[in-house]
């Protein structure tokens, strides 16, 4: 069971379950609460895949059995060598996701686990831009738009954590409409990419958001 199954945002998910039941072990006593933790706990993980061979349920199955801390860390890490990573990009294929940006400031690709990536984000603080690339049915889409503090706490749309946030609007061209006639379509996402990649659960937001900006 050598091959790639795990995405990221899966990976978080099974990290955030594994957090929770070690949390509800340490501090819960009654048996039947903890049985009934540990069985959702497994589902929550397995519902996070849309198909896993028998093999893959029974690995990630393994957390019904935990009990301890080092059992949920080496839990863990025996998932990472099946982590699907962000799928190869180089600069020039970023540069031309963005043609209209002859000075693209790009981020420092070689410093990245891309293991942990769900999408590649980052700001580009001269221009108050973010940038997000995002691999998609083979492709990758890039979206560019900009970014306003708003000094204040919130949820943001792609992963879901109570964090600072930004409005995010992107600039959009409806079918038919001139060059003149552009509309904008905002919301509200993390300043801190890597943070929100650390936490993204689910690409539904994410994704949902990115093929409307990217029209």
């Amino acid at each position: 069971m050598s091959t790639t199954f795990i995405r990221n945002h899966q990976f978080n998910v099974i990290k955030k379950q594994s957090e929770f039941l070690l949390k509800t072990l340490r501090t819960v006593a009654d048996r039947k609460v903890v049985e009934t933790v540990r069985y959702r706990a497994g589902a929550n993980i397995v519902e996070a895949f849309s198909s896993l061979t028998e093999d893959q349920k029974q690995m990630l199955g393994e957390i019904a059995s935990m009990e301890k801390a080092e059992d949920f860390q080496r839990y863990l890490n025996t998932m990472e060598p099946y982590m699907e990573p962000f799928p190869t990009i180089t600069p020039k294929q970023i540069q031309k996701l963005f043609p209209k940006n002859k000075k693209l400031k790009m981020p420092d690709l070689s410093s990245i686990d891309f293991r942990y990536m769900t999408y590649l984000g980052w700001i580009d603080i001269a221009s108050n831009k973010l940038f997000i690339v995002y691999p998609y049915e083979g492709r990758f889409i890039g979206i560019e738009g900009r970014l306003t503090p708003i000094h204040k706490k919130g949820y943001c749309l792609f992963c879901n954590r109570h964090q600072e946030l930004a409005l995010f609007s992107v600039k959009t061209k409806p079918a038919g409409a001139s060059i003149d006639n552009l509309s904008a379509i905002s919301h509200y996402v993390c300043l801190d990419s890597q943070g929100c990649n650390q936490s993204i659960t689910d690409t539904a937001s994410l994704e949902k958001f990115i093929l409307s900006a990217s029209k």
